[in-house]
């Protein structure tokens, strides 16, 4: 499969699964609800676009737990919530990186 196609599927995927955790959390207010999970979709669907399209020399599946982690820390930084953005982001990356290395590998 092609790199970029594997990348906006795993992209759209791993935005609307994000989108889909956050749709039950409490905000202030629905505009805020609504940027908080346009963000997170952008933020996700960047991350499961990358990794299939970013080659290191290592495993795509080492390659995803690093950009997961690294592009999620800011978003924790900033929101003061650590642990499930950067779990999730992660353990999403490492999917991915699984994904692709599947498909690609």
């Amino acid at each position: 499969m092609n790199r970029i196609l594997l990348g906006l599927l795993c992209g759209l995927g791993f935005g609307i699964l994000d989108v889909l955790i956050m749709l039950p959390l409490k905000y202030d207010n629905n505009r805020k609800k609504l940027e908080a999970i346009i963000g997170a979709f952008i933020e996700r669907f960047v991350l499961g676009f990358i990794i299939p399209n970013i080659q290191l020399g290592i495993n795509p599946i080492i390659t995803g737990g690093i950009f997961g982690l690294g592009l999620s820390l800011p978003t924790s930084i900033i929101t003061r919530v650590y642990i499930p953005i950067n779990v999730i982001g992660i353990i999403g990356g490492i999917i991915v990186g699984v994904i692709t290395y599947l498909v690609i590998v």
